[in-house]
C-alpha cells in the first residue's frame, strides 16, 4: 500500500475551498411551470446569471418561449425589495438565493410625448409580482389545509 505525500492532501484542501464560493440559486420564470435551478460563483455577474437561466430554460424547452437576450429581462430577489438587481453587480452582494426573473414591458413614445425619443422599457411592478406569489402560495396551503 503506497502512501500519499502530504502535499496531495493540501492541494485537495485548496481545490475544496475554491469551490467554496459556489451556490444554488432557483430562479422562477414569471409565466413558467417551475422554477429553474443552477449552480453559480459569487463573482457571477447579474447579466450572466439571467443569460445562464435563459439558456437553461431553452435547453429544457420549456414555455412560453422567452428569447435569448438578456437585456430584455430583469431579475429580482424574490423575498424582499422592489427594485430589479443591478445587471453588472456580483450576485453574491445580494442576500438572497431566490430570484424571480420577469420579462421587460415596452412603453409606447406617444405615450411619453416625444416623438424623437428613444423606446423606452418599464420594468414589470414588484408589488404586483409579490403580491401575486403571496397570494398564489395563500389559495395553495388553503386548498391543501382544508382538503385535510
Amino acid at each position: 500500500m503506497a502512501h500519499l505525500p502530504m502535499q496531495k492532501f493540501k492541494k485537495s484542501g485548496q481545490r475544496h475551498q475554491e469551490k467554496c464560493n459556489r451556490f444554488l440559486i432557483t430562479v422562477t420564470v414569471l409565466g413558467s411551470t417551475g422554477p429553474l435551478r443552477f449552480i453559480v460563483k459569487e463573482d457571477d455577474l447579474v447579466a450572466s446569471v439571467i443569460g445562464t437561466a435563459l439558456r437553461s430554460y431553452a435547453l429544457q424547452r420549456r414555455y412560453p418561449v422567452l428569447g435569448s437576450d438578456f437585456n430584455n429581462f430583469l431579475l429580482y430577489c424574490a423575498n424582499a425589495g422592489s427594485e430589479a438587481l443591478g445587471a453588472m453587480k456580483p450576485i453574491g452582494s445580494y442576500c438572497c438565493r431566490n430570484f424571480v426573473l420577469c420579462k421587460k414591458q415596452a412603453v409606447d413614445n406617444e405615450s411619453s410625448g416625444k416623438e424623437d425619443a428613444p423606446p423606452r422599457t418599464a420594468a414589470v411592478s414588484r408589488k404586483r409580482v409579490g403580491d401575486s406569489w403571496k397570494a398564489w402560495l395563500n389559495r395553495s396551503l388553503k386548498l391543501k389545509i382544508t382538503a385535510h
